[in-house]
Protein backbone atom coordinates (compact mmCIF):
# COMPACT_ATOMS: atom_id res chain seq x y z
CA UNK A 1 0.00 0.00 0.00
CA UNK A 2 2.79 1.99 0.11
CA UNK A 3 3.98 2.05 -2.60
CA UNK A 4 0.74 2.47 -4.14
CA UNK A 5 0.16 5.68 -2.42
CA UNK A 6 4.21 6.95 -3.65
CA UNK A 7 3.07 6.18 -7.16
CA UNK A 8 -0.17 8.77 -6.38
CA UNK A 9 1.90 11.86 -4.39
CA UNK A 10 4.15 11.77 -7.39
CA UNK A 11 2.16 14.23 -9.49
CA UNK A 12 3.95 13.56 -12.82
CA UNK A 13 3.73 9.65 -12.57
CA UNK A 14 -0.09 9.95 -11.10
CA UNK A 15 -0.70 12.37 -14.61
CA UNK A 16 0.61 9.61 -16.76
CA UNK A 17 -1.33 6.93 -14.76
CA UNK A 18 -4.36 8.92 -15.61
CA UNK A 19 -4.14 9.42 -18.55
CA UNK A 20 -2.67 5.91 -19.32
CA UNK A 21 -5.81 4.39 -17.44
CA UNK A 22 -8.54 7.00 -19.85
CA UNK A 23 -6.70 5.68 -23.00
CA UNK A 24 -7.16 1.71 -22.12
CA UNK A 25 -10.58 2.36 -21.44
CA UNK A 26 -11.30 4.18 -24.47
CA UNK A 27 -9.82 1.07 -26.19
CA UNK A 28 -11.75 -1.40 -24.42
CA UNK A 29 -14.92 0.68 -24.62
CA UNK A 30 -14.22 0.55 -28.46
CA UNK A 31 -14.01 -3.20 -28.69
CA UNK A 32 -17.35 -3.78 -27.71
CA UNK A 33 -18.91 -1.10 -31.24
CA UNK A 34 -19.71 -4.06 -33.61
CA UNK A 35 -19.60 -3.01 -37.43
CA UNK A 36 -22.77 -2.34 -39.08
CA UNK A 37 -24.61 -5.41 -41.03
CA UNK A 38 -22.99 -8.24 -38.71
CA UNK A 39 -24.99 -10.47 -37.15
CA UNK A 40 -22.49 -10.72 -34.15
CA UNK A 41 -24.11 -13.96 -32.48
CA UNK A 42 -23.94 -16.00 -35.79
CA UNK A 43 -20.46 -14.91 -36.58
CA UNK A 44 -19.16 -16.06 -33.58
CA UNK A 45 -20.89 -19.17 -33.93
CA UNK A 46 -19.51 -20.06 -37.21
CA UNK A 47 -15.98 -19.09 -36.04
CA UNK A 48 -15.59 -21.58 -33.76
CA UNK A 49 -17.32 -23.95 -36.12
CA UNK A 50 -15.42 -23.75 -38.78
CA UNK A 51 -12.43 -21.74 -38.36
CA UNK A 52 -10.96 -23.03 -34.90
CA UNK A 53 -8.32 -22.10 -33.25
CA UNK A 54 -7.09 -20.05 -36.30
CA UNK A 55 -8.83 -16.71 -35.25
CA UNK A 56 -7.44 -17.58 -31.25
CA UNK A 57 -4.26 -15.10 -32.05
CA UNK A 58 -6.40 -12.42 -33.96
CA UNK A 59 -8.48 -12.12 -30.67
CA UNK A 60 -5.73 -12.55 -28.39
CA UNK A 61 -4.09 -9.29 -30.27
CA UNK A 62 -7.90 -7.53 -30.56
CA UNK A 63 -8.48 -8.29 -27.20
CA UNK A 64 -11.47 -10.17 -27.88
CA UNK A 65 -12.75 -7.54 -30.39
CA UNK A 66 -12.28 -10.00 -33.75
CA UNK A 67 -15.12 -12.66 -32.68
CA UNK A 68 -17.65 -9.48 -31.67
CA UNK A 69 -16.53 -8.12 -35.37
CA UNK A 70 -15.82 -4.95 -33.52
CA UNK A 71 -14.61 -1.43 -35.26
CA UNK A 72 -11.60 -2.65 -33.13
CA UNK A 73 -11.92 -6.38 -34.94
CA UNK A 74 -7.95 -6.26 -36.49
CA UNK A 75 -6.23 -4.77 -33.03
CA UNK A 76 -3.01 -4.41 -33.15
CA UNK A 77 -1.87 -7.18 -35.55
CA UNK A 78 -1.15 -5.15 -38.96
CA UNK A 79 1.00 -2.66 -36.79
CA UNK A 80 3.03 -5.89 -35.80
CA UNK A 81 2.96 -7.30 -39.20
CA UNK A 82 4.33 -3.69 -40.49
CA UNK A 83 7.00 -3.53 -37.85
CA UNK A 84 8.08 -7.50 -38.85
CA UNK A 85 8.08 -6.29 -42.36
CA UNK A 86 10.23 -3.56 -42.12
CA UNK A 87 13.03 -5.02 -39.76
CA UNK A 88 13.12 -7.86 -41.96
CA UNK A 89 13.88 -5.82 -44.80
CA UNK A 90 16.51 -3.68 -43.16
CA UNK A 91 18.71 -6.59 -42.76
CA UNK A 92 18.78 -6.75 -46.53
CA UNK A 93 18.49 -3.17 -47.40
CA UNK A 94 21.24 -1.24 -47.15
CA UNK A 95 19.41 1.90 -46.81
CA UNK A 96 16.93 0.94 -44.19
CA UNK A 97 19.53 -0.52 -41.89
CA UNK A 98 21.37 2.73 -42.08
CA UNK A 99 18.40 4.38 -40.81
CA UNK A 100 17.53 1.68 -38.14
CA UNK A 101 21.86 1.75 -36.38
CA UNK A 102 23.42 4.92 -38.06
CA UNK A 103 21.06 7.88 -37.78
CA UNK A 104 20.02 7.98 -34.83
CA UNK A 105 16.45 9.65 -33.28
CA UNK A 106 15.90 10.99 -36.98
CA UNK A 107 16.02 7.56 -38.28
CA UNK A 108 13.50 5.60 -35.94
CA UNK A 109 10.96 8.67 -36.73
CA UNK A 110 11.37 8.26 -40.32
CA UNK A 111 11.36 4.13 -39.60
CA UNK A 112 7.66 5.22 -37.84
CA UNK A 113 5.95 7.11 -40.10
CA UNK A 114 6.64 4.41 -43.19
CA UNK A 115 5.67 2.09 -40.51
CA UNK A 116 2.13 3.72 -40.30
CA UNK A 117 1.60 4.11 -43.96
CA UNK A 118 2.22 -0.22 -44.26
CA UNK A 119 -0.04 -0.29 -41.31
CA UNK A 120 -2.87 1.86 -42.90
CA UNK A 121 -2.39 -0.93 -46.42
CA UNK A 122 -2.00 -3.74 -44.56
CA UNK A 123 -5.08 -3.13 -42.73
CA UNK A 124 -7.54 -2.10 -45.07
CA UNK A 125 -6.58 -5.59 -47.21
CA UNK A 126 -7.08 -7.75 -43.89
CA UNK A 127 -10.27 -5.67 -43.50
CA UNK A 128 -11.31 -6.89 -47.18
CA UNK A 129 -10.26 -10.15 -45.93
CA UNK A 130 -12.37 -10.16 -43.16
CA UNK A 131 -15.64 -8.99 -45.28
CA UNK A 132 -14.83 -11.77 -47.31
CA UNK A 133 -14.34 -14.37 -44.67
CA UNK A 134 -17.90 -13.27 -43.06
CA UNK A 135 -19.86 -13.44 -45.76
CA UNK A 136 -18.43 -17.01 -46.35
CA UNK A 137 -20.60 -17.65 -43.50
CA UNK A 138 -24.09 -17.22 -45.63
CA UNK A 139 -26.85 -14.70 -45.33
CA UNK A 140 -27.73 -15.58 -41.32
CA UNK A 141 -24.38 -13.46 -40.28
CA UNK A 142 -24.35 -10.88 -43.42
CA UNK A 143 -27.76 -10.19 -44.68
CA UNK A 144 -26.66 -7.71 -47.08
CA UNK A 145 -23.55 -9.05 -49.05
CA UNK A 146 -22.58 -6.89 -51.60
CA UNK A 147 -19.41 -4.35 -52.32
CA UNK A 148 -20.55 -1.95 -50.06
CA UNK A 149 -20.40 -3.75 -47.17
CA UNK A 150 -16.37 -5.03 -47.96
CA UNK A 151 -15.54 -0.86 -48.93
CA UNK A 152 -17.26 -0.19 -45.57
CA UNK A 153 -16.37 -3.09 -43.78
CA UNK A 154 -12.69 -2.25 -44.50
CA UNK A 155 -12.25 1.62 -44.38
CA UNK A 156 -14.10 0.84 -40.45
CA UNK A 157 -12.09 -1.69 -39.68
CA UNK A 158 -8.81 0.36 -41.09
CA UNK A 159 -9.46 3.35 -39.09
CA UNK A 160 -9.75 1.11 -36.39
CA UNK A 161 -6.54 0.07 -36.76
CA UNK A 162 -5.48 3.40 -36.99
CA UNK A 163 -7.25 4.51 -34.09
CA UNK A 164 -5.12 2.18 -31.51
CA UNK A 165 -2.37 2.85 -33.57
CA UNK A 166 -2.69 6.46 -32.06
CA UNK A 167 -3.93 5.22 -28.49
CA UNK A 168 -0.59 3.17 -28.24
CA UNK A 169 1.85 6.24 -29.28
CA UNK A 170 0.15 8.19 -26.95
CA UNK A 171 0.58 5.99 -24.52
CA UNK A 172 4.13 5.82 -24.78
CA UNK A 173 4.96 9.48 -25.01
CA UNK A 174 2.26 11.26 -22.52
CA UNK A 175 1.29 7.77 -20.50
CA UNK A 176 4.05 5.44 -18.67
CA UNK A 177 5.10 4.16 -21.76
CA UNK A 178 4.99 0.70 -23.54
CA UNK A 179 1.96 1.73 -25.44
CA UNK A 180 1.34 -1.41 -27.52
CA UNK A 181 2.40 -3.91 -25.18
CA UNK A 182 -0.18 -2.01 -22.37
CA UNK A 183 -2.80 -2.74 -24.86
CA UNK A 184 -2.19 -6.07 -25.27
CA UNK A 185 -1.89 -6.45 -21.74
CA UNK A 186 -5.29 -4.80 -21.48
CA UNK A 187 -6.73 -7.08 -23.97
CA UNK A 188 -6.06 -10.58 -22.39
CA UNK A 189 -6.43 -9.28 -18.56
CA UNK A 190 -9.86 -8.40 -19.70
CA UNK A 191 -10.44 -11.95 -20.21
CA UNK A 192 -9.34 -13.05 -16.98
CA UNK A 193 -12.54 -12.89 -14.88
CA UNK A 194 -14.01 -15.23 -17.73
CA UNK A 195 -11.07 -17.53 -17.30
CA UNK A 196 -11.40 -17.99 -13.89
CA UNK A 197 -15.13 -18.36 -14.08
CA UNK A 198 -14.42 -21.34 -16.69
CA UNK A 199 -11.74 -22.95 -14.66
CA UNK A 200 -13.77 -22.83 -11.58
CA UNK A 201 -17.40 -24.05 -12.65
CA UNK A 202 -15.66 -27.31 -14.79
CA UNK A 203 -13.65 -27.89 -11.62
CA UNK A 204 -17.24 -27.81 -9.56
CA UNK A 205 -18.54 -30.32 -12.65
CA UNK A 206 -15.64 -32.35 -12.17
CA UNK A 207 -16.26 -32.64 -8.62
CA UNK A 208 -19.90 -33.90 -8.76
CA UNK A 209 -18.87 -36.23 -12.02
CA UNK A 210 -15.52 -37.46 -11.52
CA UNK A 211 -15.98 -40.10 -14.21
CA UNK A 212 -15.52 -37.04 -16.94
CA UNK A 213 -12.17 -35.17 -15.38
CA UNK A 214 -11.16 -35.56 -11.64
CA UNK A 215 -10.51 -32.64 -9.99
CA UNK A 216 -7.21 -33.19 -10.11
CA UNK A 217 -6.43 -32.27 -13.27
CA UNK A 218 -7.57 -28.52 -12.71
CA UNK A 219 -5.53 -28.81 -9.49
CA UNK A 220 -2.38 -29.62 -11.35
CA UNK A 221 -3.37 -27.27 -14.69
CA UNK A 222 -3.55 -24.83 -11.71
CA UNK A 223 0.16 -25.70 -10.25
CA UNK A 224 1.35 -25.30 -13.55
CA UNK A 225 0.35 -21.95 -14.36
CA UNK A 226 1.88 -20.83 -10.79
CA UNK A 227 5.13 -22.62 -11.67
CA UNK A 228 5.37 -21.09 -15.16
CA UNK A 229 4.72 -17.44 -13.79
CA UNK A 230 7.54 -18.20 -11.17
CA UNK A 231 10.03 -19.15 -14.03
CA UNK A 232 9.06 -15.84 -15.95
CA UNK A 233 9.85 -13.58 -13.22
CA UNK A 234 12.85 -15.33 -12.39
CA UNK A 235 14.26 -15.46 -16.24
CA UNK A 236 13.35 -11.91 -16.60
CA UNK A 237 15.39 -11.08 -13.98
CA UNK A 238 17.97 -12.67 -15.08
CA UNK A 239 21.61 -11.54 -16.08
CA UNK A 240 25.01 -12.18 -17.21
CA UNK A 241 27.49 -9.76 -15.34
CA UNK A 242 30.57 -9.02 -18.01
CA UNK A 243 32.85 -7.05 -15.58
CA UNK A 244 34.27 -3.95 -16.69
CA UNK A 245 37.66 -1.83 -16.03
CA UNK A 246 38.73 1.39 -16.60
CA UNK A 247 42.33 2.64 -16.98
CA UNK A 248 44.37 4.06 -13.68
CA UNK A 249 43.99 7.81 -13.36
CA UNK A 250 45.86 10.12 -11.41
CA UNK A 251 43.41 12.27 -9.14
CA UNK A 252 44.40 16.20 -8.36
CA UNK A 253 46.26 14.44 -4.74
CA UNK A 254 48.53 12.19 -7.32
CA UNK A 255 47.36 8.85 -6.53
CA UNK A 256 46.21 6.30 -9.08
CA UNK A 257 42.66 5.18 -8.68
CA UNK A 258 41.08 2.25 -11.13
CA UNK A 259 37.09 2.08 -11.95
CA UNK A 260 35.42 -1.01 -12.07
CA UNK A 261 32.09 -1.57 -13.16
CA UNK A 262 30.03 -4.29 -14.98
CA UNK A 263 27.79 -4.62 -18.06
CA UNK A 264 24.48 -6.58 -17.69
CA UNK A 265 23.34 -8.25 -20.53
CA UNK A 266 19.83 -10.11 -19.77
CA UNK A 267 18.79 -13.88 -20.58
CA UNK A 268 15.88 -12.81 -22.32
CA UNK A 269 16.94 -9.57 -24.53
CA UNK A 270 14.44 -9.85 -26.39
CA UNK A 271 11.34 -9.82 -23.73
CA UNK A 272 8.02 -10.75 -24.87
CA UNK A 273 8.34 -9.87 -28.56
CA UNK A 274 9.69 -12.84 -29.68
CA UNK A 275 6.63 -15.03 -28.94
CA UNK A 276 4.37 -11.63 -30.23
CA UNK A 277 6.50 -11.63 -33.48
CA UNK A 278 6.17 -15.44 -33.71
CA UNK A 279 2.75 -16.10 -32.77
CA UNK A 280 1.52 -13.56 -35.40
CA UNK A 281 3.84 -14.64 -38.48
CA UNK A 282 2.98 -18.57 -37.87
CA UNK A 283 -0.62 -18.20 -38.08
CA UNK A 284 -0.33 -15.66 -41.19
CA UNK A 285 -0.70 -18.59 -43.96
CA UNK A 286 -3.55 -19.72 -42.41
CA UNK A 287 -5.05 -16.13 -42.23
CA UNK A 288 -4.43 -15.94 -45.72
CA UNK A 289 -6.04 -18.95 -46.25
CA UNK A 290 -8.88 -18.47 -44.84
CA UNK A 291 -9.72 -15.36 -46.11
CA UNK A 292 -8.46 -15.97 -49.83
CA UNK A 293 -9.78 -19.23 -50.17
CA UNK A 294 -7.33 -21.05 -51.54
CA UNK A 295 -7.64 -24.53 -51.34
CA UNK A 296 -3.89 -25.82 -51.27
CA UNK A 297 -2.47 -22.85 -49.00
CA UNK A 298 -5.19 -23.84 -46.61
CA UNK A 299 -4.07 -27.22 -46.71
CA UNK A 300 -0.78 -26.42 -46.17
CA UNK A 301 -0.88 -24.50 -43.04
CA UNK A 302 -3.81 -27.20 -41.80
CA UNK A 303 -0.72 -29.02 -41.14
CA UNK A 304 0.59 -25.92 -39.20
CA UNK A 305 -1.87 -26.60 -36.25
CA UNK A 306 -1.15 -27.30 -32.40
CA UNK A 307 -4.46 -30.19 -31.69
CA UNK A 308 -4.24 -31.40 -35.18
CA UNK A 309 -0.36 -31.77 -36.40
CA UNK A 310 1.40 -31.41 -32.57
CA UNK A 311 4.80 -32.58 -33.69
CA UNK A 312 4.67 -30.41 -36.92
CA UNK A 313 3.37 -27.27 -34.62
CA UNK A 314 6.08 -27.78 -32.22
CA UNK A 315 9.69 -27.50 -33.82
CA UNK A 316 7.95 -24.93 -36.36
CA UNK A 317 7.09 -22.50 -33.62
CA UNK A 318 10.23 -23.16 -31.65
CA UNK A 319 12.13 -22.52 -34.71
CA UNK A 320 10.48 -18.88 -35.80
CA UNK A 321 10.72 -18.12 -31.47
CA UNK A 322 14.93 -18.66 -32.35
CA UNK A 323 15.00 -16.76 -35.45
CA UNK A 324 13.19 -13.61 -33.78
CA UNK A 325 14.48 -13.61 -30.04
CA UNK A 326 18.18 -13.55 -32.55
CA UNK A 327 16.89 -11.68 -34.84
CA UNK A 328 15.08 -8.48 -32.37
CA UNK A 329 18.43 -9.20 -30.12
CA UNK A 330 20.48 -7.82 -32.80
CA UNK A 331 18.16 -4.86 -33.14
CA UNK A 332 18.53 -4.06 -29.24
CA UNK A 333 21.76 -4.37 -28.59
CA UNK A 334 25.10 -4.04 -31.08
CA UNK A 335 28.12 -5.65 -29.92
CA UNK A 336 30.19 -3.86 -32.27
CA UNK A 337 28.89 -0.13 -30.91
CA UNK A 338 29.06 -1.05 -27.08
CA UNK A 339 32.85 -2.21 -27.71
CA UNK A 340 33.81 0.99 -29.72
CA UNK A 341 31.89 3.25 -26.89
CA UNK A 342 33.81 1.17 -23.86
CA UNK A 343 37.05 1.61 -25.82
CA UNK A 344 36.50 5.29 -26.46
CA UNK A 345 35.88 5.76 -22.56
CA UNK A 346 39.24 3.61 -21.29
CA UNK A 347 37.20 0.22 -20.46
CA UNK A 348 38.26 -2.77 -21.43
CA UNK A 349 37.18 -6.36 -19.81
CA UNK A 350 39.81 -8.18 -18.07
CA UNK A 351 41.93 -10.44 -20.23
CA UNK A 352 40.25 -9.51 -23.69
CA UNK A 353 41.72 -6.65 -26.18
CA UNK A 354 39.92 -3.74 -26.46
CA UNK A 355 38.21 -2.89 -30.03
CA UNK A 356 37.21 -6.06 -32.31
CA UNK A 357 37.96 -9.02 -29.54
CA UNK A 358 35.66 -7.11 -27.26
CA UNK A 359 32.96 -7.63 -29.48
CA UNK A 360 33.77 -10.51 -30.64
CA UNK A 361 33.35 -12.03 -26.70
CA UNK A 362 30.23 -9.77 -26.29
CA UNK A 363 28.69 -11.38 -29.24
CA UNK A 364 29.56 -14.75 -28.19
CA UNK A 365 28.29 -14.09 -24.75
CA UNK A 366 25.33 -12.85 -26.08
CA UNK A 367 24.74 -15.66 -28.49
CA UNK A 368 24.71 -17.95 -26.00
CA UNK A 369 22.08 -15.64 -23.87
CA UNK A 370 19.76 -15.45 -26.76
CA UNK A 371 19.43 -19.31 -27.63
CA UNK A 372 18.96 -19.91 -23.50
CA UNK A 373 16.55 -17.09 -23.87
CA UNK A 374 14.54 -18.27 -26.97
CA UNK A 375 14.36 -21.89 -25.78
CA UNK A 376 12.92 -20.43 -21.92
CA UNK A 377 10.05 -18.81 -24.40
CA UNK A 378 9.48 -21.65 -26.45
CA UNK A 379 9.39 -24.11 -23.71
CA UNK A 380 7.23 -21.85 -21.58
CA UNK A 381 4.42 -21.07 -24.22
CA UNK A 382 4.53 -25.03 -25.14
CA UNK A 383 4.25 -26.94 -22.24
CA UNK A 384 1.09 -25.48 -21.02
CA UNK A 385 -0.91 -26.02 -24.22
CA UNK A 386 0.39 -29.41 -24.17
CA UNK A 387 -0.88 -30.10 -20.50
CA UNK A 388 -4.52 -28.47 -21.60
CA UNK A 389 -4.75 -29.98 -24.55
CA UNK A 390 -6.53 -33.27 -23.76
CA UNK A 391 -9.06 -31.30 -20.71
CA UNK A 392 -12.26 -30.14 -22.59
CA UNK A 393 -12.67 -26.86 -22.52
CA UNK A 394 -8.84 -25.59 -21.96
CA UNK A 395 -7.38 -26.19 -25.19
CA UNK A 396 -7.66 -22.18 -26.20
CA UNK A 397 -4.47 -20.39 -26.50
CA UNK A 398 -5.55 -17.66 -24.15
CA UNK A 399 -5.00 -20.02 -21.16
CA UNK A 400 -1.57 -21.05 -22.96
CA UNK A 401 1.72 -19.72 -21.75
CA UNK A 402 2.05 -17.21 -24.38
CA UNK A 403 -0.48 -15.25 -22.86
CA UNK A 404 1.23 -15.61 -19.06
CA UNK A 405 4.61 -14.60 -20.72
CA UNK A 406 2.86 -11.34 -22.27
CA UNK A 407 1.02 -10.43 -18.90
CA UNK A 408 4.02 -11.06 -16.92
CA UNK A 409 6.53 -9.46 -19.17
CA UNK A 410 4.58 -5.98 -19.70
CA UNK A 411 3.45 -5.85 -15.79
CA UNK A 412 6.91 -5.87 -14.82
CA UNK A 413 8.23 -3.61 -17.34
CA UNK A 414 5.49 -1.34 -16.16
CA UNK A 415 6.99 -2.07 -12.50
CA UNK A 416 9.94 -0.77 -13.75
CA UNK A 417 8.61 2.09 -15.71
CA UNK A 418 7.42 3.30 -12.44
CA UNK A 419 10.27 2.74 -10.03
CA UNK A 420 12.36 4.97 -13.03
CA UNK A 421 10.17 7.85 -12.39
CA UNK A 422 10.09 7.20 -8.77
CA UNK A 423 13.81 7.78 -9.17
CA UNK A 424 13.89 10.42 -10.84
CA UNK A 425 11.51 12.53 -8.61
CA UNK A 426 13.83 11.26 -5.39
CA UNK A 427 16.97 12.94 -7.54
CA UNK A 428 14.74 15.58 -8.58
CA UNK A 429 13.95 16.30 -4.81
CA UNK A 430 17.94 16.34 -3.58
CA UNK A 431 18.69 18.57 -6.29
CA UNK A 432 15.79 21.48 -5.26
CA UNK A 433 16.84 21.27 -1.58
CA UNK A 434 20.88 21.06 -1.87
CA UNK A 435 22.97 23.75 -2.36
CA UNK A 436 26.56 24.75 -3.15
CA UNK A 437 27.70 26.92 -0.18
CA UNK A 438 31.49 28.35 0.48
CA UNK A 439 33.41 26.61 3.16
CA UNK A 440 34.49 28.64 5.78
CA UNK A 441 37.70 26.44 6.01
CA UNK A 442 38.85 27.77 2.73
CA UNK A 443 39.02 24.53 1.59
CA UNK A 444 36.77 25.29 -1.49
CA UNK A 445 32.83 24.35 -1.90
CA UNK A 446 30.75 21.92 -0.25
CA UNK A 447 27.41 20.52 -1.10
CA UNK A 448 25.09 20.65 1.49
CA UNK A 449 21.08 18.95 1.64
CA UNK A 450 18.80 20.09 3.94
Amino acid sequence: MDYIRQIFTNPELRKRLIFTLVMLAIFRLGVHVSVPGVNVDALQEALHRKAGDLTGIIDLFSGGGFKKFSIFALGITPYITASIVLQLMGAVIPQLEQLQKKEGEAGRRKINQWTRYLTVGLSFIQGLGIATLAQSFGEEVVPNADMSFKLMCAFTLSTGTVFIMWIGEQITERGIGNGISLMIFAGIVSGLPRGVHTIASQFLDSISNPGDTPPGVYLLLIAVMIAVLLAVVMMENSYRRIPIHYARRVDSSRMASQRSSYLPLKVNTGGVMPVIFASSVIYFPATIAQFAGWVWLQKAAGYINFNTHFWIYTPVFVGVVVFFAFFYTSIVFNPDETAENMKRSGGYIPGIRPGKETSIYMDGILSKLTFVGAMYLAVVSIVPLILMKDVPGMSNIYYGGTSLLIVVGVAMDTVAQFNSYQAMRRYDGFLEKGRIRGNKGGKGPVVRVN
